[in-house]
């Protein structure tokens, strides 16, 4: 039988179960928001949807008869028995891409990154404060003199989309300034397409571009090509980022006099993908600098093709460029070829604590004049080849990595609260309490009968792709690759970790570490976010005394898609948080201590914050919004 024979079968069952629910009681609603409100232990549930089958699970896997916890079971799949049977049979018969946005809209997932709003073209300055997710075309041509200015632009969004094509094209003197722009977000797509072509003079600022971004998505194309002196500079761009890319395309290309500055370029971040291709092509006396570029970052990946290709009397330096990070792969082709008198300079390269591999192929081929390229305090394991074999200075290259970047890790900034100290949850202390809210987007469970029916593998990644509809270098195939990508990643010393995207497959993991008599735990609400706060009374969970838990944090996928691990030697506390002017109750927070950090890089981010090093001092955080710990049960 063909597959139209077999979805027919499927419609005729579809209409078969929808006529014998007809007399449902309750109906579930699909959004995620509407879930949350219903009263688990009032309502009547249909047997067979997936939220009683469920419950069934829950009762006879877990042993205590303790209350279900209203904010897990919020997450469960609303879907009703008959769209379960619908879409469990339509992912048997790989069918599911065929109707995505069915699926998505029933099962309450996320499967879309793209906003449509436009500006289109309009030619006053502009002061943009708290503006989002705005597309502007042929903005602010041929404008003499003047300044637009971002400020808290596209801030705290689950998914920033912005784009700016052919904005400032042709201006004189114009300047451009963007300060706060999408940071603190879950996923940020930015196109610059022409932005600044044929500009004289002026300049454009980025200042804290895209921190703190879970997944960014950044790419410039002809960014300031044709342009005459007009100076760009990029300072702490996207730093403290978790993966995503970030793509300069003919930047700067045919440019005359056009500065470039990059500094603490991609800070802190974790597998960031940089790509300059054409970058400064055919310019004329360019000034490109990198300083601070991947400081301390986590395997982050720079792509540097045909860089600076056929450009005349430009000047490119790199000081103190992926220093501190941990591994890692720079990629540089055909950088400076055919140039004429330009000069390349590399100061404090990749000095790591974990050396990574940096290729060089054809760098400086064909160049004339008086070009200049040199490595002062280079690191070790670089590939050279076919690089000019005239002018390359090699001064200080190194051999051994060096394990210290401590002057580098001192300018780092982690959010006031974010780790502390065992000692701080005494009763009467006042502390920061960072940002815990939830930025993700409302997601739900899968039932386990469609959710064991989908591919979940780096090696089924081309599936993934056809049933969610994720072209190449999307936002989409960036969100799949990024989750399989921590998902599969091997467990550090002590852990036991597994991804989970069913409450079901939550509870066998919890059940597995723990035992059958466990308890779910999470922070009561987000009041005290970003303030001091008090602390009333503190309670330690399993007497106080070192534990076992399993924590469950979030990751960005499609459907939700849970993170789960459990470390050695801990202590998890519960503690009433007051407001620190009026002493008043605002929240309980749920907080978890590694006693054991021994096994945490010296660059985490709670060694920064608390000025030690692994294995000297224990490190607590708290269970943010919607993330969750388990325990075996009092």
């Amino acid at each position: 039988m063909g597959r139209e024979g077999e979805l027919t079968q499927v419609t005729i069952l579809f209409f078969f179960l929808l006529l014998s629910v007809s007399s449902l009681k309750v109906s579930f609603a699909s959004t995620a928001d509407t879930v949350r409100k219903q009263n688990y232990s009032s309502i009547e549930l249909n047997p067979f949807s997936p939220r009683a089958s469920l419950i069934r699970y829950w009762n006879k896997h877990i042993s205590n008869n303790l209350p279900k916890p209203p904010f897990l079971l919020s997450k469960a799949s609303p879907l009703s028995a008959v769209d379960s049977a619908f879409l469990s049979k339509l992912a048997a018969q790989n069918l599911l891409s065929s109707h995505l946005d069915y699926f998505c809209s029933l099962a309450n997932l996320f499967c879309s990154f793209d906003s449509k709003s436009s500006l289109g073209r309009r030619d006053e300055d502009a002061n943009f404060a708290h503006y989002s997710n705005k597309r502007f075309s042929n903005y602010g041509r041929s404008k003499l003199g003047g300044v637009d200015s971002f400020t808290n632009y596209s801030n705290g969004l689950n998914s920033a989309a912005d784009s700016f094509l052919r904005y400032s094209r042709e201006g004189t003197g114009h300047s451009e300034t963007f300060t706060n722009y999408a940071t603190d977000g879950n996923v940020a797509n930015a196109t610059f397409g022409n932005y600044g072509a044929g500009a004289t003079g002026g300049s454009g600022v980025f200042k804290n571009y895209n921190d703190r971004v879970n997944v960014p998505g950044l790419r410039f194309t002809t960014y300031d090509s044709d342009g005459n002196n007009h100076k760009l500079s990029f300072t702490t761009y996207g730093d403290d980022t978790n993966s995503g890319s970030q793509a300069f395309t003919s930047y700067g290309k045919k440019g005359n006099g056009v500065p470039a500055e990059f500094t603490t370029y991609s800070g802190d971040s974790n597998i960031i993908d940089s790509t300059f291709t054409g970058y400064g092509e055919l310019g004329n006396a360019a000034n490109d600098s990198f300083t601070g570029y991947g400081l301390s970052g986590n395997n982050p990946h720079n792509n540097f093709k045909s860089y600076a290709t056929g450009a005349n009397s430009a000047i490119d330096s790199f000081s103190s460029y992926r220093n501190g990070a941990n591994v890692g792969h720079d990629s540089f082709q055909s950088y400076a070829r055919n140039t004429n008198a330009g000069k390349v300079s590399f100061t404090n390269y990749g000095k790591t604590f974990n050396p990574g591999n940096d290729t060089f192929t054809e760098y400086g081929k064909g160049s004339k004049g008086l070009t200049t390229i040199g490595f002062k305090t280079y690191g070790p394991d670089r590939s050279f080849k076919d690089y000019i074999e005239k002018g390359v200075s090699f001064t200080g290259y190194t051999n051994t990595s060096s394990s210290s970047s401590g002057n580098f890790v001192s300018r780092r900034w982690v959010e006031p609260g974010k780790f502390f100290r065992e000692s701080m949850l005494k009763q009467g202390n006042v502390m920061a309490m960072p940002d815990i809210r939830d930025k993700m987007p409302p997601r739900s469970f899968l039932p386990r009968p469609i959710l064991s029916k989908l591919p979940f593998s780096s090696h089924q990644l081309s599936e993934l792709k056809e049933i969610f509809h994720a072209p190449e270098n999307s936002t989409m195939e960036s969100v799949l690759v990024n989750a399989l990508a921590e998902c599969e990643r091997a467990p550090s010393r002590g852990e036991t970790k597994r991804c989970v995207g069913s409450m079901e497959d939550m509870v066998d993991f919890a059940v597995s570490v723990l035992g059958r008599n466990v308890v779910v735990r999470t922070t009561e609400n987000v009041n005290g976010s970003k303030k001091n706060v008090m602390m009333g009374w503190i309670k330690g969970i399993n007497g106080g005394e070192v534990t076992k838990s399993v924590s469950c944090h979030q990751s960005l996928y499609p459907y939700l898609l849970y993170y789960c691990h459990s470390v050695p030697k801990v202590r998890v506390y519960e503690a009433e948080i007051l407001d620190a002017e009026s002493k008043t109750k605002i929240n309980v927070g749920v907080a978890i201590c590694h006693l054991d950090t021994s096994a945490w890089s010296p660059e985490h981010g709670a060694f920064v914050a608390l000025g030690s090093s692994p294995g000297q001092i224990e490190v607590c955080h708290w269970i943010f919004e919607n993330d969750m710990t388990w325990t075996i049960a009092d």
